[in-house]
């Protein structure tokens, strides 16, 4: 559904993905590898933040980086960050509602999905009022109110970088199944990025792994773990 062909990024001098292909399959794929390898590059590149200096990407047969990246919002790319996003002197509610009036969906039914993305992620607020700041949310609601962003109004790519990040084993184990869950829900394909192996094997029937911007392996998740370049470069075994 989403296929990658001979996609490079340069900065200067410095190649961040080096003639990447690749096909992601409809469902939740994962994208792993060691900090630095080129997996937030890929995101950027995907959500049009980063341009890059050759390749191709089409999604649903749609030639994705002809789009301007204000375009892929309402298109359905949709995504979280390393780094916290959500605007903490809003509302749950209005942090969701601000991502679906980008959608292009219209009014009518912003409040019922919205409510639906809070319910589904099991944000802890009043499912009909919702009117919590986010800053008075623990460290895991606040990822989930970046996951109910992420799926609000019909999203077809949903780019999970990182989201489970500092979690607890328990909240780690609510957030995969609410991601296990986003395919069924909205028909999005999912590209999860984490450090988490216990969390990629939960939620990706696939996984593709890079290491200094090249695509060393991909495949079934649990071959890929056992895979003798993906363990000497991820994981840090001498083999």
């Amino acid at each position: 559904m989403i296929e990658v062909d001979g996609l490079t990024v340069r900065y200067g001098g410095v190649t961040s993905l080096a003639d990447m292909s690749l096909t992601f399959e409809q469902g939740t794929c994962g994208l792993i590898g060691p900090n630095g390898a080129g997996k937030t590059t890929f995101f950027n590149v995907l959500s049009g933040f980063v341009r890059p200096a050759a390749g191709t990407v089409r999604a649903f047969g749609t030639d994705l980086l002809a789009m301007a990246h204000f375009r892929r919002a309402r298109w359905g790319v949709r995504r979280t960050f390393q780094t916290e996003q959500a605007i903490e002197e809003l509302s749950v509610f209005d942090n969701v509602a601000m991502v679906h009036e980008h959608s292009g969906l219209g009014g009518k039914s912003r409040r019922g999905d919205v409510l639906d993305a809070i319910a589904f992620t099991g944000i802890d607020v009043d499912p009909e009022s919702p009117e919590a700041k986010v800053r008075t949310l623990g460290a895991g609601q606040r990822r989930l109110v970046e996951v109910a962003r992420a799926v609000v109004g019909r999203p077809r790519l949903v780019l999970l970088d990182e989201p489970a990040a500092g979690l607890p084993d328990e909240e780690t184990s609510h957030l995969a199944d609410v991601i296990r869950r986003i395919p069924e829900r909205t028909g999005a394909l999912v590209i999860l990025v984490d450090h988490d192996m216990s969390l990629v094997s939960a939620c990706c029937a696939t996984t593709a792994v890079l290491d200094f911007g090249r695509l060393i392996a991909s495949g079934p998740t649990a071959a890929v773990l056992r895979d003798d370049d993906v363990i000497r470069a991820y994981l840090g075994v001498d083999q």
